[in-house]
């Protein structure tokens, strides 16, 4: 593979290259800061450029490889971190203008955990303000653009995140959720993810004076936007790690054990009175059959009426 098509592997087939010495933590960092350089001011994607100081931690991971270090499980991969998350020395803006001086202390867990796992974090990406809509746009920094088209958004609140992982700025992306903040970035991108159940991900950020609302507290999780599953079950048990800064975190493993029997599924088109459109019923249909096909025992069940 020349260094131009590196920007292309994904975390997986990536950290075979870097964890082996057969590709350099500072070419697959140069080749994600190249293509960053390239699409990212048509996509405006990543609103903090990071290269310079992403470069010389990759050289320093270089350094410690051939030294003897053992790299770890992200060794040398790019990623990227939505802006309303702290990193250390960098403004946790949350796409607010009142909020762009607003420098952090320290890393949160999760950019700990990920830097501790080998990954290098090449740009901070933008977010709707205070990350509160479906789509990204904000006074601070503009609109984000959608790879796949100016025409179409690239949802939000992580836009910036999914919009920069699917155009190859960088192999992973941080991203969060409380009602869609990951997933509805990840469907209109094209892009893999999961919404962690909460206590999973460690959360706090070291630059909050005060705890935050209710709403986050019950339903707000951590999590990364990625290309293929097999790289988000690459990447989650390091984003996992404990952090004694969040006592809500829940110690478990990213999979649990294999089951015996076939996983039940429980399958329903009650819509309790609304119109159930084609798509959406084709949709179903075309999910109940692909959990069949891998195995899954799906069975007709009725949701209970909740009015």
């Amino acid at each position: 593979m020349t260094k131009p098509d590196i920007w292309r592997l994904g975390a997986t087939e990536l950290t075979k290259l870097t964890r082996t010495g057969d590709l350099s933590a500072e070419d697959a960092v140069q080749a994600s800061i190249d293509r960053m350089n390239a699409v990212n001011p048509a996509l405006n994607a990543v609103v903090e450029d990071l290269s310079a100081e992403a470069l010389k931690r990759a050289r320093a991971l270089d350094t410690a490889h051939a030294g003897g270090a053992v790299p770890g499980p992200l060794h040398g991969v790019p990623v990227t971190i939505k802006i309303n998350v702290d990193q250390k020395d960098h403004a946790t803006s949350n796409g607010v203008p009142a909020l762009k001086d607003l420098i952090a202390p320290a890393d949160a867990p999760v950019v700990e955990n990920l830097q501790k796992a080998g990954a290098v974090v090449i740009g901070r990406t933008n977010t709707p303000e205070f990350s509160f809509r479906a789509d990204t746009d904000n006074p601070l920094h503009g609109r984000t653009h959608n790879p796949w088209g100016r025409h179409i958004s690239p949802g939000g609140s992580s836009g910036g995140a999914g919009a920069a992982v699917m155009a190859g700025i960088g192999a992973m992306a941080h991203g969060n959720d409380i009602g869609g903040s990951l997933r509805f970035p990840a469907a209109a991108n094209g892009a893999v993810t999961v919404k962690p159940g909460l206590g999973r991900v460690p959360a706090w950020n070291p630059s909050q004076s005060a705890e935050r609302g209710l709403l986050a507290q019950l339903m707000s999780v951590q999590g990364l936007i990625t290309r293929s599953t097999e790289d988000l079950h690459l990447s989650m048990p390091s984003l996992i790690a404990a952090d004694p800064r969040d006592p809500f975190h829940v110690p478990m493993p990213w999979r649990g054990e294999t089951l015996d029997a076939p996983i039940k599924v429980a399958f329903t088109k009650n819509t309790h009175g609304y119109d159930l459109h084609p798509e959406v019923e084709a949709a179903l249909d075309f999910a109940r059959a692909a959990l069949t096909d891998a195995g899954y025992l799906v069975e007709d069940a009725e949701p209970p009426n909740a009015f």
